[in-house]
């Protein structure tokens, strides 16, 4: 019979850390090399429940609710793996990755071993690696991200004003913002504007102030965005939307450094960084006579381009991924996973609303979700629509067109509609199970696993013998 002292000299020659526990999940042995992973001893740790050696992290909080060790995997569920970020005694804090595995009876009262593994030196590369794929609010490896990461911090460097266009939704404010925190004005404030959802009288009030009395309203003295932008920097979304007139005033804003506020008679001195943004081609507006050729050029001394998520396809599943971690923390649920093939219909799609409409779309799938991982059907059907893919969209049904669509006989007025989207997205769930139970030898669990669904999820789909 191999004794603990003997188990225990093997397993100090391991790299890996195990720590084993009792049933009642009680610290009983633990190895040299998860000492040092934990900065504890080992001796002082006999008895220690596993909630308190794990202290803060999701494992202990779900040992300590559920009455039983989380990581031991149940019945034909595949090995259970968590990564958690430990702090140790001294303060310092660790990447570790841990698993459990259940033990045959014995007389020397082991329930379980939990390994441990060090993954901070995984940890360090993913953020080297996605510090170089992030600016700021900025996601992406393409080329053309690289060198628009490239402009915008060669641009932060001057004091130059910038223009920033793109299609809607692509994430100019985003450069904008970037564009402040690494510039010398990044300890003043950054103060947005969208220029086009204001009419004039009021956008002319918000840009530049106004006195008490200076209209009927006008109670007390307001500052402009101008002025409480002042050491810092100011971003003027929207700019193709302004009046001609508007226009007027911005460039003598631009040219004298100093506004006047409505109801004065005196300027003010502004130190400010003006960016602007537009999703409209204000090159066509001039030539057009719609926009001041002058102000123009005041606002585009430095260029700067936001190209389409359609033109940056490689950069959809690093997008996603972070999305997906965001909207997990705000619904306060595990973060999910796409698929292979979700993803192939992310890819595939011309994105016309962009990173803004990759986002909803994503918050679509995660509500429809009932498992770890976002599947086709669980994306929006315009996203898997054959207009989709080929950049644009089916308009949306007018009121009551649901109650009339009901009322006729299935697939009588929709050869084209929802319900042949309905049917293609069932031929590929079928496609699918099948495909995934053959992988796995029939065995529903795995497959289910696998899938993203519940065991009773598959085992409904399988009776009805109509996935989706």
């Amino acid at each position: 019979m191999i004794t603990i002292a003997a188990l225990k000299n093997l397993l100090d020659n391991l790299e890996e850390g195990v720590v084993f526990v009792d049933s009642q999940r009680r610290v009983v042995e633990i190895n040299a090399a998860a000492e040092r992973l934990l900065g504890r001893d080992g001796d002082r740790l006999l008895g220690t429940a596993c909630p308190t050696l794990f202290a803060g992290t999701r494992c202990a909080r779900e040992c300590q609710s559920g009455g039983r060790c989380s990581l031991v995997p149940g019945g034909a569920d595949a090995r259970k793996v968590q990564d958690i970020s430990l702090r140790r005694p001294d303060g310092s804090e660790i990447a570790l990755r841990m698993w459990a595995m259940l033990l045959p009876a014995n007389d020397a009262g082991l329930h379980c071993s939990i390994v441990l593994r060090d993954r901070s030196r995984e940890v360090a590369l993913e953020a080297e690696v996605r510090e170089r794929w992030r600016l700021g609010g900025l996601v992406g490896r393409a080329p053309a991200m690289q060198a628009l990461y490239a402009q915008v911090l060669r641009a932060a460097a001057s004091d130059a004003s910038v223009l920033v266009t793109g299609d809607s939704g692509v994430g100019k404010e985003l450069v904008a913002r970037a564009l402040h925190d690494n510039s010398p004005r990044a300890h003043g404030p950054f103060v947005p504007l969208d220029c086009g959802a204001l009419p004039e009288n009021l956008l002319e009030s918000e840009l530049f102030g106004h006195a008490k009395g200076a209209f009927s309203g006008a109670a007390t003295v307001r500052v402009g965005r101008f002025e409480a932008a002042s050491g810092g920097t100011l971003l003027l979304d929207e700019i193709g939307e302004i009046s001609p007139a508007m226009q007027t005033k911005l460039l003598r804003v631009l040219q004298e450094r100093e506004v006047v506020r409505l109801g004065e008679n005196h300027p003010r001195k502004v130190d400010v960084r003006v960016v602007a943004a537009t999703h409209r081609d204000l090159d066509a507006m001039v030539r057009g006579g719609q926009f001041r050729e002058d102000l123009y050029y005041r606002l585009r001394v430095l260029p700067l381009h936001v190209p389409p998520l359609r033109e940056r396809t490689s950069d959809i599943a690093l997008l996603a991924a972070r999305m997906l971690g965001e909207l997990a923390e705000r619904y306060r649920r595990a973060p999910l996973r796409v698929s292979p093939e979700a993803l192939t219909a992310l890819e595939a799609c011309r994105w016309p609303g962009n990173v803004r409409q990759l986002f909803n779309a994503l918050e679509f799938a995660m509500v429809q979700a009932d498992g770890p991982v976002i599947l086709p059907h669980h994306l929006p059907p315009e996203i898997l629509a054959p207009g989709a893919q080929a950049g644009h969209f089916a308009p949306m049904a007018p009121p009551g067109a649901a109650q009339a669509s009901a009322a006729q006989p299935r697939g009588a007025l929709e050869p084209r509609g929802s319900y042949y989207r309905r049917a293609m997205q069932a031929d590929q769930e079928r496609a699918m199970i099948r495909g995934t139970l053959q992988e796995t030898g029939g065995n529903r669990a795995e497959a289910a696993r696998r899938l993203g669904m519940s065991r009773t999820t598959l085992w409904k789909k399988l009776k009805d013998g109509q996935p989706g």
